[in-house]
């Protein structure tokens, strides 16, 4: 008896949930965030029974029915008095009812059972009573005045499918250890430029401005003493020109005044006075500025020249390069470690591959299986049976069913050949034929009806009686889980089990593990890892430890050495450059001499000015060729300052412009390329001595993406094993099936 209240419990609970183990389809329960490893859906299994049962219009009765089985049994489920009966086994109880405590088990029995007991009691009075008042009837007359089957396809295995998604992970790493220069050397790179080392990141800024700015400057020093050189040179020929005019022009007026006219004893005093004074201002048309003393500028513009002839830009430019060149640099120098993790990775694979093997989902159910198969069998035993006994319940119906089809055929006849053959003034006596057969049919059908309905009242009565303590005692306790609450009472199947899923299963029912805690489980569709502990037998967390796969991995990716002592920002070509620049001699110009000369003007006299002047004198002379030659000689002072003053100016003005410039940076600019050169030697000292922390840091957070693509696997594992693998909600599934 113990052994079949064991087994038909376990029947109850776990009927169709082994073969769920293996069972697959491809199912969405779970994905990854878009910036971790896909590793695609653990295929579940696809159930030929819905999970839901869809009533359609019937529904309505399933609610009246469950409102008057709530009305017939109102009584909470009887928790303590299920416990006492299974306790008891029945046996003791029938042998020792005559107890008092038995007396009182049976009148709680019949407290819980009242509303069906007075429903029994009805039915069995309904089916006494029939027959009787039939019977009378015709002696007045006389004397003249459950189950169903679930079916599952087999798919491809889950537990295979975990196993050969690590070939994501394995894909994942090897694309980043074949791309270890972009990944490794570009944070490298990365962290050298801007992030890591602000220090440096502002030397290397530093040194690039400066060196652009020391580029433009030595090119605008370029052009500013070839502009110098050139002005001077002009400058120098049109002041000796000038000269050599300016003397002619004096000479000339110097022999008009000579004339007759200015000094004779018939000239006016007016004409005397005019020449004397314009004899006393022939001293002013001479030269003011005197450039022939400035010294020229071609050594320097030499210089300048032939350290311009190197393009300084292109040295600098490879020296930036050897850094940009950085994740080239990491790829030749890891070329041996990424070889050995490729072969750690594949051995990782192998080893993860042995899960499959180790995994004892099968096996922990064994006793499941064993008992499932057997009780399949036992029950496909008696198919013919079964098959013969729904055969004549499948006759019965169809006989019951024509039975009631008759008795309604002979009611409706009747009241259709009454209607027909009514005749207000016939008596009973001389009514017509078909009035007369009308009566006829109701008493046949009223005979049926006492003959029949008897038999159907009995036939619902029990089916009533048994339905609905099935219903209250067995379907709605499971649905509020009070059953399980009963079948998790301890030490009720077995005195020697505390809980008597685990004793079962693992015997060891000291395990926390309810048939409860299992249907909650199963019903939130997690795995039978999950649902059934199988932590116990097999644990995962300890098996699939990261650091146990992955420590080869990281010591390997810790003998990574990259040196950057290569790098070189500034060869020795550019360097020598520089300083040859800051050698040039650019300081030695006398800017003040220069400027002082620029400063002087042209001439004494403004030329314009003085040609208008003296043709305001000449105009008070009288029109004598006196007059004439004068007027000739302003004419060619304002020759002279068109064709010679005004580029002269021009030249002095240019010149003017590019010595201020020189004056206003060549006296820093030895300076200026000597800071260049100490930003670039501090930049240099930066990558070649304190850039190795740099490199162990950037070097650890690449070995920990690497070994973080493990643990996302293992932990996906971890996780599939819990929720997805073996999924158990066919059980509710089925008994929720079973319950409509």
């Amino acid at each position: 008896m113990e052994t079949m209240w064991r087994s038909g419990v376990l029947l109850v609970l776990l009927f169709g949930l082994v073969r769920g183990e293996l069972d697959s389809e491809t199912d969405s329960r779970r994905l990854p965030p878009p910036e971790k490893l896909d590793f695609g859906y653990v295929p579940a299994g696809v159930y030929e029974t819905l999970a839901h049962y869809e009533p359609g219009p019937i529904g309505i009765l399933f609610q009246l029915v469950h409102a008057f089985l709530h009305v017939v049994q109102p009584n909470p489920f009887p928790h303590d008095l299920a416990v006492t009966l299974a306790k008891d086994k029945f046996v003791a109880f029938q042998k020792e009812y005559q107890q008092p405590e038995s007396i009182v088990l049976t009148l709680q029995v019949i407290y819980y059972e009242i509303g069906f007991v007075v429903c029994a009691g009805l039915g069995l009075l309904f089916t006494v009573l029939v027959p009787l008042v039939g019977l009378f009837f015709c002696l007045c007359r006389c004397c003249d005045n459950c189950g169903g089957e679930m079916h599952q396809r087999q798919r491809k295995n889950q537990i295979d499918y975990l196993i050969s998604q690590y070939a994501t992970t394995k894909n994942k790493v090897i694309y980043d250890l074949d791309n270890i220069g972009p990944l490794l050397g570009g944070r490298i790179h990365s962290s050298l430029d801007k992030e890591v080392h602000p220090a440096l990141n502002r030397v290397l800024n530093m040194a690039g401005v400066r060196i652009e700015r020391a580029l433009k400057a030595m090119r605008e020093t370029k052009e500013a003493l070839e502009n110098v050189s050139g002005s001077l040179v002009i400058l120098k020929d049109a002041t000796g020109k000038l000269n050599f005019n300016l003397s002619l022009v004096r000479t000339s007026i110097n022999r008009t005044l000579n004339d007759p006219g200015c000094h004779d004893e018939e000239s006016d005093a007016t004409t005397a006075q005019l020449c004397q004074n314009i004899r006393q201002s022939l001293s002013q048309l001479q030269i003011s500025a005197n450039f022939t003393r400035l010294p020229n500028v071609k050594p320097q513009l030499e210089k300048v020249k032939d350290v311009l002839k190197t393009d300084l830009s292109e040295i600098v430019q490879r020296g930036y390069s050897s850094l940009n060149d950085t994740p080239h640099m990491v790829i030749e120098q890891t070329r041996s470690v990424v070889e050995s993790v490729r072969g750690l990775v594949d051995d990782i694979g192998k080893n993860i591959t042995k899960f499959s093997k180790v995994f004892p989902v099968q096996s922990s159910l064994s006793n499941f299986t064993i008992f499932i198969s057997h009780a399949h069998a036992k029950i496909e035993d008696y198919y013919p049976e079964i098959d013969q006994v729904d055969f004549y319940r499948w006759a019965a119906c169809i006989g019951l069913c024509c039975m009631i089809v008759l008795i309604l055929a002979f009611n409706y006849l009747g009241l259709l050949c009454g209607t027909l053959g009514y005749d207000k003034h016939a008596s009973p006596t001389t009514r017509g034929c078909i009035s007369n057969t009308g009566g006829t049919m109701l008493m046949a059908g009223v005979g049926f009806s006492f003959i029949f309905s008897w038999v159907l009242m009995g036939l619902v009565t029990i089916i009533f009686v048994t339905g609905g303590n099935m219903e209250k005692l067995v379907c709605e306790a499971f649905h509020t889980r009070e059953l399980f609450k009963v079948v998790d009472t301890p030490y009720l199947i077995n005195p020697e089990w505390r809980n008597f899923l685990p004793g079962y299963i693992y015997n060891d029912s000291e395990l926390d593990l309810t048939v409860e805690s299992f249907y909650s489980t199963c019903k939130e569709n997690k795995g039978i890892y999950s649902a059934l502990r199988l932590d116990k037998l097999f644990n995962i967390t300890s098996f699939l430890n990261t650091s146990d796969f992955t420590q080869d991995v990281v010591e390997e990716l810790d003998t990574v050495k990259i040196d950057l002592r290569t790098i070189t920002l500034l060869e020795a070509e550019g360097r020598r450059n520089l300083l040859d620049f800051s050698e040039a001699g650019l300081s030695e110009i006398n800017h003040a001499d220069y400027l002082e000369e620029v400063n002087k003007g042209v001439t004494v006299v403004d030329l314009l000015t003085y040609a208008r002047e003296l043709e305001a004198q000449t105009d008070l002379m009288p029109r004598t060729p006196l007059q004439s030659s004068l007027k000739g000689h302003i004419g060619t002072l304002r020759q002279i300052h068109t064709q010679q003053i005004i580029p002269m100016e021009q030249a002095m003005s240019a010149l003017n412009q590019s010595m201020r410039y020189l004056e206003r940076t060549t006296s820093d600019l030895p300076n200026k390329v000597l800071a260049v050169i100490e930003a670039i030697d501090s930049a240099q000292f930066l990558i070649s001595q304190n850039a190795s922390n740099l490199v162990r840091q950037e070097t650890k957070k690449y070995t920990a993406t690497i070994v973080g693509y493990f643990n996302q696997y293992i932990e996906w594992v971890k996780m599939s094993l819990m929720e997805e693998v073996a999924q158990c909600n066919l059980l509710v599934t089925s008994w929720t099936r079973q319950r409509f």
